[in-house]
């Protein structure tokens, strides 16, 4: 065989070989640009999803709804079908929730024009610097029967003394382990509260011995979990905060943190527990972190009406 055409043969070869090499890599090369190039944009998603939850679940502590709320009962007198009531809890003033929001709060409330308000505890959070401010707002809220609240944990924890005479300098009834009659017309109804179920003592005699079964009687308890414990069928309705709503659930439906020793139970909405009906609010403010997630703050709207 001629040596010439050997040498042209292994040239082309050697040739083809390398163009295929050349291809090859240029595949792999394009390959390795595509699976880059993909994993930069999952990337560039990821971190555009990151900001939008992490930006949603801050404005979502800042986005407060009105709950409106019909609440139907046999004892409602008639003088008192159709009265509103407000309740909130957990405001939380602090280094989270500015006095500014406190301020909106309340002129909010007002413009709601409610008969009477009902306030939760928790009114102020890390410190008692924040008590005073927070009651030098709150005094401005007006109702025509006036204002009642009690303390939560956390009144406890900064200064109940602090509180207490902060909310009687605000005219805001105190109503801890006692209770006070509305009278209105010919009717009445008994707005009652108890002290906080994880830092004070709870004593129900004084508001229900003087009540008689068909009258209607409001229970405000800071502590959802305190209702277990109620056994007097004199009790109506108890309105509680502390749970936030979870704080941070899963889209409304579970919380992985709740300060309850009945699991989700007390989580927040309507609950019936021995023939009384719990309503539990999402509250206002937050605790660390300040951030909420299918938890959104609220002002509850209760609108009485006689069945």
């Amino acid at each position: 065989m001629n040596l010439g055409f050997m040498l042209q043969g292994k040239s082309v070869l050697i040739s083809f070989i390398s163009v295929l090499l050349f291809f090859i890599i240029i595949i792999l090369i394009i390959k390795l640009m595509i699976k880059k190039l993909k994993i930069k944009i999952l990337f560039l998603i990821f971190l555009s999803l990151s900001g939008i939850f992490f930006s949603y679940i801050y404005i979502e502590s800042f986005w407060v709804k009105v709950n409106n709320i019909e609440f139907k009962h046999k004892d409602i007198p008639v003088d008192f079908h159709n009265k509103k009531i407000i309740f909130i809890s957990d405001i939380h003033h602090g280094p989270y929730l500015s006095i500014n929001r406190v301020k909106k709060l309340v002129q909010k409330i007002n413009k709601l024009k409610p008969d009477m308000i009902l306030l939760g505890g928790d009114y102020v959070h890390r410190n008692k610097k924040y008590i005073k401010p927070c009651f030098k707002e709150l005094k401005k809220l007006k109702a025509k029967f006036g204002v009642f609240g009690v303390l939560g944990n956390h009144d406890h924890w900064e200064s109940a003394s602090l509180t207490i005479s902060s909310m009687k300098k605000a005219g805001i009834n105190l109503v801890k382990n006692s209770g006070k009659w509305i009278y209105y017309k010919k009717s009445r109804i008994k707005i009652g509260g108890v002290g906080d179920l994880w830092e004070d003592t709870q004593i129900i005699k004084p508001i229900i011995n003087d009540a008689n079964i068909n009258d209607f009687v409001i229970l405000i308890s800071h502590n959802p979990d305190y209702v277990e414990k109620v056994k007097s069928n004199k009790i109506d309705l108890v309105v509680s905060g502390h749970t936030h709503g979870g704080q941070v659930t899963l889209f409304g439906l579970w919380a992985p943190i709740l300060p309850s020793r009945y699991g989700q139970k007390y989580r927040t909405g309507i609950k019936y527990n021995n023939n009384i009906c719990t309503l539990i609010t999402t509250g206002i403010g937050t605790i660390t972190p300040p951030v909420r997630f299918f938890a959104r703050p609220e002002i509850v709207l209760i609108s009485l009406k006689r069945n």
